[in-house]
């Protein structure tokens, strides 16, 4: 057994404080971590600060420090170096009896990361591997992991490669839940079988919660608990310049806190953001005598309200569309207070006949009215259903959930999921586009509310019952090569797509053998041209859309003859939809510069089209 294993089976031991807060106060900015190799002495003190104010443990400077992390700072070829640097510090630093834990952080966490399951446990190999080479280790921590997948894919691949105890911890949104709404215990036991010798929480809570997470939490009898709180929440100072964020300095009341986490089995007592050596050094002090527990009563978790059992409703879009052919339509908001044309379309479309009315948001990055508050304002004075976009642009994710909630609160169930174009497209190239999310993960959030969770994974007392379309560009250069992105939004809970306007039959031909195995409804967007200088823009100016020459030479011949022009324009977006509908039952018509008139008479024709149509293929 390892000494350090062998010491917790009869003590609680301290571990230290954050690294990050220390450096950062002490001026020291962008990447810390590397400043193992830039500033040693610096690293090796705040090590020493830590044990002379009571840590048995301390971790290597080695937080953040995976390839794709450097690579933002320019020292992603010091993988290596930067990690074996951590280590050796830390080793350097450590008295006789000191442990010194190999320090791995999450990939996956608050922010999006783009990289697959395969390649960051490609990342995490090489730091690990790095780490235990330098001989300096007593242990692995893996800390601050909010994605329970990635955690255990992790521990699964690394448990094999080394005889030194593993740590993990997780970060949690809320007490004894993880993200995806799962029970604390239940991963602490998984994480248990797959051979974690400590588990344990760390960060974004402080010790209160923490302190209320572990009474559901027992004593396993294959591993001991850790426990790294930070500091107090995390408050923001506004000084009328750029502001700061502070934790509070309350170390006293983190050593009185310590007590209390011994009482809930914990052996290993660190800090987490926002501690300093003051904070550990009341840890030691509160602890002095103080042995683990043995035995333990478990609180249940407080029984949440019952879901309430709803009758889903069934859908009449994602429905009618498995059986006939089925019209969507989109108008976009305006981006001004007259509403009078906006509402009159609506209308229009209402009284047309079709499965749902779209409305944009933000489309292009343009500010226009708020999709969801025409909905909200209309919805009593027709019987169409609305399909609302939801741009990840434009919302964090506090303000996406809110939104959703929002939704369900107002009866709206329908949803395209997007990304969004990227604000610098739009009307103001100076905001900031968010992206906390991509539509992969909004897709999941959606699904994940349908279940009655939110994103922390906390109940939200009630499931809602949404539909989540995916949106889908087929105007790509090979469009064979992106049956894997549809996967990847099935995975990730969309129901149905709905298409960029196409402008070509080998498009469609090209997406209906691409779609020939998928189950999902596919929505051809059909958009007709208003002009021939509208046909010629889009042909040159936006990417991916290529209009047939004949087309515009047919277009060009007339274009000076309105009624002329819009007849063959027209005809053109008809020859479209008789191709689409050869192969699908799903059109979408996207309504060019409040032009409603012309998608009113894309209704009717395709009304007409389909009388008795024998049912085709999904």
């Amino acid at each position: 057994m390892s000494r350090l294993l062998e010491k917790l089976k009869t003590d609680v031991l301290v571990a230290d404080g954050a690294m990050g807060t220390l450096l950062y106060s002490n001026g020291l900015g962008s990447c810390y971590v590397a400043y193992n190799l830039s500033h040693p002495e610096e690293i090796k003190r705040i090590h020493r600060m830590y044990i002379e104010a009571g840590a048995d443990i301390i971790q290597t400077n080695t937080y953040g420090a995976k390839r794709h992390q450097l690579a933002a700072y320019g020292f992603d070829n010091q993988v290596k170096e930067i990690n074996q640097a951590g280590a050796r510090l830390a080793r350097q630093a450590a008295e006789e009896n000191t442990f010194v834990l190999g320090t791995v952080g999450a990939s996956r966490g608050l922010k999006q990361c783009e990289l697959s399951l395969d390649e960051i446990l490609a990342e995490t190999l090489e730091q690990v591997t790095a780490l235990l080479e330098t001989g300096d280790l007593d242990g692995l921590l893996f800390e601050t992991y909010y994605d329970v997948e990635e955690l255990l894919a992790v521990v699964e691949t690394v448990r094999p490669l080394t005889d030194l105890p593993i740590i993990t911890n997780i970060a949690l949104h809320e007490p004894s839940v993880v993200e995806n709404g799962r029970p604390l215990v239940e991963v602490f036991s998984q994480l248990v079988m797959l051979g974690a010798d400590i588990v344990g929480l760390n960060c974004h809570l402080g010790p209160y919660h923490m302190i209320q997470s572990l009474k559901q939490v027992p004593l396993f009898a294959q591993s001991y608990l850790a426990v790294y709180p930070n500091a107090s929440l995390l408050s923001f100072v506004d000084d009328g310049e750029k502001g700061h964020y502070s934790f509070s300095q309350n170390a006293d009341y983190f050593g009185k806190s310590a007590e209390l986490l011994v009482g809930e089995g914990a052996r290993i007592i660190g800090g987490c953001c926002g501690t300093t050596p003051d904070h550990i050094r009341a840890v030691k002090r509160a602890l002095r005598g103080l042995k683990p527990i043995k035995r333990k009563l478990v609180t249940p978790l407080p029984e949440e309200a019952e879901l309430i059992k709803q009758t889903q409703k069934s859908n009449t879009i994602l429905e009618k569309v498995k059986k006939e052919v089925t019209i969507i339509a989109e108008l976009d908001p305006p981006k001004h207070l007259d509403i009078k044309s906006f509402t009159a379309g609506i209308k229009a479309l209402d009284e047309a006949g079709i499965e749902a009315i779209t409305l944009a948001d933000n489309s292009l990055a343009k500010t226009r009215i708020c999709n969801l508050s025409l909905a909200a304002l209309l919805k009593n004075e027709i019987s169409t259903p609305f399909l609302l976009h939801l741009s990840c642009r434009d919302h964090n994710m506090i303000g996406l959930q809110s939104r959703l909630l929002g939704m369900d609160v107002l009866g709206f169930e329908n949803i395209l999921a997007i990304t969004g174009d990227p604000s610098k497209l739009g009307d103001f190239p100076g905001a900031t586009s968010v992206y906390d999310a991509t539509s992969f993960k909004l897709l999941q959030l959606i699904k994940q509310l349908n279940e009655g969770k939110g994103y922390s994974g906390a109940s939200i007392k009630k499931p809602t019952s949404f539909t989540a379309a995916a949106a889908f560009n087929p105007n790509v250069k090979n469009l064979a090569r992106c049956g894997r992105l549809i996967d990847k939004k099935v995975a990730a809970g969309a129901d149905y797509f709905i298409t960029q306007p196409i402008f070509n039959e080998e498009t469609i031909e090209g997406l209906a053998q691409l779609t020939e195995k998928v189950i999902q409804p596919f929505f051809i967007g059909i958009m007709p041209i208003t002009s021939y200088n509208n046909a010629v823009f889009l042909h040159n100016e936006v990417p991916g859309i290529d209009l047939s020459e004949d087309f515009l030479t047919r277009l060009e011949s007339v274009k000076d003859d309105k009624e002329a022009c819009q007849l063959v324009a027209l005809t053109e977006s008809k020859r479209l939809i008789d191709k689409a509908l050869e192969h699908f039952k799903g059109i979408y018509l996207i309504t060019p510069f409040m032009r409603y008139d012309l998608t009113v008479e894309l209704i009717d024709y395709i009304h007409e089209q389909t009388q008795g149509r024998v049912e085709k293929r999904v």
